[in-house]
């Protein structure tokens, strides 16, 4: 018993391919650098560091940079906590650089709290380079920038670097539930184990707060927006108290989700009426809990009124009304409110794309000062492509905080490489046209058009279980781009896949440029075999995989595919123009220009505002029906195409990783087939037109595709 066991364990050693890696590093990967004359230079520029402060967020610095350090440079450098003139790298705040601090004054008073300066000075007494900042939490964002530097292979000779967010707010929000599920996860169960908390903290903790904080995020809501008010017994803050506790070091301030109806769940109130005194008695005294045990506490982060959450509405109240209540609980400790702007109800009839709108704009104006509502980039559902939520820039006097999706609800899930930055940047350079051109999404939330000082943006987080955090190897790319982006949204796509490339794959010229091509062009391939010329919300119900246009039966119209779409023997898409639903007068009449006239609307957008007759002729010279068959066809056929550039790389990065995306890439094409003939096959009914002789006829009929199942499938 005893030799086979010691066969099966020499087996399973000889397996593991000699490079592997699991992915749990991300992009604070810190392997040595591979070019010997990058390595040497960057040894010879980092010889005595010096560090300045005993705070516990310096002492995460001067762990950060002996471990970024040593597994980039191989070296243990000696730190010093004093004046040291031999020091080739200082660190720390402002306030302890001396009579040097003279020299950073105008930089200083432009960073703000947050911001950083790295700079090689040229003082013959203190010659190298200096990381410092207004905060120590601004010194530990430097010290992850110049970290990057050295992954990245860049220059540290005379540097000048003055980077600030643009962006107060930057946060990650957990649709995680108390149970250690997970909304629209893909990546396993919950991180946050509430079982052994508050006294076990897994170095897990540790890690997700240093990830979060080498991109700049400095917020996270830990709970589902669907919430659970035993968040916010006594049991359970204790639990996020240590949580708070092991994130401070890193700049990250907590927020809960909190049920609208949880004075009368778990105070024993008979009503959770915003305007009734006992109500708003209980939250402050309920506020005050929160604060006596986390006393950074960010704030609450409310969905009230939307799909069979509880709030004001209850109670003939409006969302302003819920939102002031908690807004004034809050205040006396400078906490914020965040009220979710995504409401719709099927008592409505009016088209979901409008509901939003018609709650929150005649509202503008009477939310109090620490209340930010928070916008989904569009108006339906975080779908592969949709056009701006027309909020955007119709609330003048409320700060709108941008909500992103990074975990892939509706874009392939787990399962599909799909780089979500292209998709980001498409809704914060899309022109609002608000106050004349050049009003992008991305100045309306950063305040400066409407002077708000409170500002931010966040996604839904994509992040569980799994040993690398987000199930695909590229799903960690989603995450890095929304913390890049809040800080500064004026970053490209390109720019950011790359250095998280180089980071978390290879400085590997050859690599990165046959990887960057794959990210870069993914989004716009999943749209291709999905959700093309703007159709959109025709996934499975429930789950959300895979397609299903024919579902028809839910009780809520507005969960049906077919209230979308829109199919019948005339042509497909939902009109959304002053013929019909008139969506497209929520929008400035600028921006309306590009979608209300058919002949000149964004074809990328075609269907989501017009119904568009099977005959109709577009750019391409194809009758609507011939492109349609077109897009699917060809976005199956790119993802072929991304299988063989990732086969081309298989010589440049670890068999570990390459094998699993190869395998995933694998499932991505046959899912890009499904989608193409499921899609085909229901509309061909109404089109009655036959899919063109040139491209494979599906192999199986639309019966088949009907009757798929997938009971399995995560995240609901």
């Amino acid at each position: 018993m005893r030799k086979t066991l010691l066969f099966c364990l020499l087996l399973w050693l000889l397996s593991i391919p000699v490079n592997a890696e699991n992915g749990y590093d991300c992009w604070l990967r810190y392997i040595e650098v591979k070019n010997i004359d990058i390595l040497l230079h960057y040894r010879n520029s980092i010889k005595a560091i010096q560090i300045n402060g005993n705070s516990p967020t310096m002492f995460a610095i001067k762990s950060e940079l002996s471990n970024g350090l040593k597994g980039l440079l191989g070296i243990t450098t000696p730190f010093s906590l004093n004046a040291d003139n031999n020091a080739t790298l200082r660190i720390g705040s402002a306030s302890l650089l001396g009579a040097e601090k003279s020299s950073f004054g105008p930089e200083l008073q432009k960073i703000g709290t947050e911001g950083f300066i790295i700079r090689t000075t040229k003082n013959k007494a203190n010659k190298g380079i200096v990381i410092t900042a207004n905060s120590d939490i601004g010194v530990l964002y430097g010290v992850f920038y110049f970290l990057k530097l050295l992954q990245t292979n860049q220059s540290i000779d005379n540097l000048n670097i003055v980077s600030f967010p643009k962006l107060s707010l930057r946060m990650l929000n957990h649709w995680d539930n108390l149970n250690r599920t997970v909304e629209r996860g893909y990546a396993g169960s919950s991180i946050w184990n509430w079982h052994t908390l508050p006294t076990y903290i897994d170095k897990r903790y540790i890690d997700y707060a240093r990830l979060n904080a080498s991109i700049g995020i400095n917020a996270v809501s830990l709970t589902n927006v669907n919430a659970n008010a035993a968040i916010l017994t006594k049991p359970f803050l204790e639990k996020v108290k240590a949580l708070a506790d092991a994130f401070r070091p890193y700049g990250i301030k907590v927020f809960l989700t909190a049920r609208f109806s949880s004075p009368i769940e778990i105070g024993k109130l008979k009503t959770a009426d915003p305007l009734d005194s006992t109500v708003q008695n209980w939250w402050n005294n309920k506020t005050n809990e929160v604060y006596s045990l986390v006393p950074d506490f960010g704030g609450f982060l409310i969905k009230a009124n939307s799909e069979g959450q509880p709030g004001p509405q209850n109670y003939n109240r409006s969302h302003a009304d819920g939102a002031n209540m908690l807004a004034d609980a809050l205040a006396p400790h400078k906490g914020i409110v965040i009220w979710r702007a995504f409401v719709y109800s099927n008592e409505n009839p009016e088209d979901r794309h409008k509901q939003a709108y018609n709650e929150f704009a005649p509202l503008d104006g009477k939310f109090r000062s620490n209340v930010i509502l928070q916008v989904k980039n569009g108006a339906i559902d975080f779908m592969p492509r949709e056009p701006f939520h027309p909020l955007f820039g119709a609330m003048p006097k409320t700060p709108l905080m941008m909500e992103f999706q990074v975990t892939q609800e509706y874009l392939g899930q787990s399962t599909n490489l799909v780089y979500l930055a292209p998709l980001f940047k498409e809704v914060l350079q899309s022109d609002t046209y608000s106050k004349g051109k050049g009003i992008t999404v991305a100045k309306i939330i950063d305040g400066g058009i409407d002077h708000h000082t409170l500002n931010g943006m966040t996604g839904v987080a994509n992040i569980g279980s799994d040993i690398n955090w987000c199930g695909h190897p590229f799903a960690q790319a989603n995450w890095y781009a929304l913390g890049r982006l809040a800080w500064d949204y004026e970053l490209t796509s390109e720019q950011i896949a790359d250095e998280w490339l180089k980071m978390t794959f290879s400085n590997n010229s050859a690599f990165i440029k046959g990887a960057l091509p794959i990210m870069l062009q993914s989004r716009d391939i999943l749209v291709q075999y999905s959700n093309p010329i703007g159709l959109h919300h025709i996934m499975g119900t429930g789950n959300h995989y895979g397609p299903a246009p024919w579902v028809n039966n839910l009780n809520r119209p507005e969960w049906n595919p077919v209230y979308y779409h829109k199919a019948d023997s005339t042509g497909i898409g939902f009109n959304r123009t002053s013929t019909g639903s008139n969506a497209i007068g929520q929008y400035f009449p600028e921006a309306r220009k590009m979608w209300e006239d058919i002949d000149l609307c964004e074809e990328k957008n075609l269907l989501w505002f017009h119904h568009v007759p099977w005959n109709y002729t577009l750019k391409s010279k194809r009758i609507l029906w011939d492109e349609l068959c077109f897009q699917y066809y060809t976005g199956e056929n790119r993802v072929k195409e991304m299988q063989h550039s990732w086969d081309d790389l298989k010589q440049y990065t670890d068999l570990e990783r390459y094998n699993q995306v190869r395998m995933l890439l694998k499932i991505q094409q046959q899912e890009a087939i499904w989608w193409r003939n499921a899609c085909l096959l229901y509309f061909q009914q109404f089109s009655k037109m036959p899919i063109p002789s040139n491209y494979e006829k599906p192999d199986k009929s639309l019966e088949y595709y009907m009757g798929l199942n997938f009971s399995f499938a995560p995240g609901n």
